[in-house]
């Protein structure tokens, strides 16, 4: 078995944990750095009310706290399902070296949890998605942002 399929079966292992306990759905997530697993999460979307708490993001911000970064440079993603499109955002952001995922969107799909529409949504223009999304006060906001460009110590990210 290589260190890859080990990590892996570590995710899968924290999705099946998680299910289990009624935490969330079928999901895990291990973050790796230097052959330390660093970060372990699984869906805990139902134990703590939060439609964030996916499993990529719980490891996320577990792994982040134990390096004291806010970014996953040089880390490994094994993820026991393809993510998310909210969690391909945060895996991103958090900018890792690679992914590893199990489980694919269709698969997803087949047991209830289908992305499809928020995949599609992405490519709708913002006056015609299914929710309202608004502008408002921008001008209000955006001396913020000159007040944020004009800032000569700041760390940007």
């Amino acid at each position: 078995m290589t260190r890859e399929e080990e990590f892996m079966l570590e995710a899968i292992r924290l999705s099946k944990s998680g299910m289990d306990n009624n935490e969330g759905g079928p999901f895990g997530c291990v973050i790796v750095k230097e052959d330390v697993i660093i970060g372990r999460g699984n869906n805990k979307v139902l134990c703590n009310n939060d439609p964030t708490a996916h499993a990529e993001i719980t490891a996320i911000r577990d792994a982040c706290k134990n390096l004291g970064s806010f970014q996953l440079d040089e880390c490994e993603i094994y993820t026991s399902c393809e993510p998310c499109p909210m969690c391909l955002g945060a895996i991103y952001w958090a900018r890792p070296k690679i992914v590893y995922y199990a489980n694919n969107r269709e698969d997803a799909a087949s047991i209830g949890f289908d992305d499809s529409m928020i995949y599609e949504e992405m490519k709708v223009a913002i006056d015609d998605r299914k929710i309202p999304i608004v502008s408002l006060s921008r001008e209000d906001a955006f001396k913020i942002f000159k007040e944020w460009m004009e800032r000569t110590e700041k760390n940007v990210y």
